[in-house]
């Protein structure tokens, strides 16, 4: 039957190749619909689709990202992280079995998840910037690890690396935390040396020494300008570069006390720019391949003051995607004197 795709829902089976407005492939025939194939085909701007099956939801819905369990672990995890602050203030230690009780879950829960991207925004709403944020690194250290090809042990450590990365903070002053102007030399002192607090924590607390590590070595870089210890290339455990690109990706993206959200587009161009000296270029690449996607269907203004939407990404030239303004295309890696000025969400 012929369903408006704002009335699939996931299990509806295609009848039919779906083809976008110039010709390329969107989803074959026989695609079982999950969310992550019904958001793309809203991205590419899709109408109609012909289905075999399926009992279409109420028009005008839309299919949510992240299911209630998810939502529910995230608040889980979200609130362990608050309290192992607490227990590492107070005791010097954290609690392992809180750990795997609060974010194990999560973890196996987010491994089921299709539409990675649309999830990690979804899930971008705590007000609480540094308890998020530390559920955010692990969530993405998670993913990050897997697109790599490591082993589901392998990635599961990164995310509980990630998950505990910032545990060290739990010693910095509020004050300085969350200071809204420019640190003082004494205060930005202070914290750098919350991966020196992080490590001191977690290696007397866990039974692995990874995410201590991980802890000690998010904020090194592999030309020698991170801290604390200035360590360079393969000194850096690659566990560490993981929780290092994941880190950079949540802070920029998040708002703050001192600092307005970027959009994608300018967090993902950043990214793209470390890479040539302080982080992994392989990870980091492999990252904005994965998260490329989410920039399909986003509004654009560009520099010539004219408002398109991004139609395709372009995988020799991450940031110079084609443009549909009205009924023009404009392919951006051809006009290469036309820039982006704006993305919007």
């Amino acid at each position: 039957m012929r369903v408006h795709v704002m009335d699939l829902q996931a299990g509806d089976e295609l009848e039919k190749d779906v083809y976008n407005d110039y010709g390329l492939l969107i989803l074959s025939k026989g695609t079982v619909l999950d969310a992550a194939a019904i958001a793309k085909l809203l991205h590419h701007n899709i109408g109609y689709v012909a289905t075999l099956s399926g009992s279409p939801l109420p028009s005008g819905s839309v299919p949510a990202i992240a299911n209630e369990e998810t939502n529910r672990l995230f608040e889980t995890a979200y609130e362990a992280v608050k309290g192992l602050f607490a227990q590492a203030l107070e005791k010097g230690v954290v609690d392992e079995a809180v750990i795997e009780e609060a974010y194990a879950p999560l973890a196996r829960n987010i491994n089921c998840q299709t539409d990675v991207v649309s999830l990690l925004l979804t899930l971008n709403q705590k007000d609480e910037y540094t308890y998020q944020h530390c559920v955010q690194v692990g969530m993405i250290s998670y993913f990050l690890a897997k697109w790599s090809g490591r082993s589901e042990a392998d990635a599961a450590m990164a995310g509980k690396a990630g998950y505990l990365h910032d545990i060290g903070k739990s010693r910095i002053p509020d004050s300085i935390l969350n200071k809204p102007g420019k640190l003082t030399e004494e205060e930005f002192a202070e914290i750098k040396l919350h991966p020196v607090y992080g490590h001191e924590i977690l290696i007397r607390s866990l039974d692995s020494s990874l995410p201590a590590v991980a802890a000690l070595q998010h904020h090194e870089r592999l030309d020698g300008s991170g801290y604390p210890s200035g360590l360079r290339g393969d000194a850096i455990h690659p566990i560490s570069k993981i929780v290092a690109i994941a880190d950079i990706y949540s802070a920029m993206i998040s708002s703050r006390v001192y600092q307005k959200e970027r959009d994608l587009l300018h967090v993902l161009k950043e990214l793209h720019r470390l890479s040539f000296s302080e982080l992994d270029p392989i990870l980091t690449h492999l990252f904005i391949q994965k998260m490329l996607p989410n920039l399909i269907g986003k509004q654009v203004v560009l520099d010539s003051g004219m408002t398109g939407n991004i139609v395709m990404t372009n995988p020799t030239d991450y940031f110079r995607p084609l443009i549909r303004v009205q009924n023009e295309f404009i392919d951006l890696s051809q006009q290469i004197t036309v820039q982006i000025e704006k993305i919007y969400a």
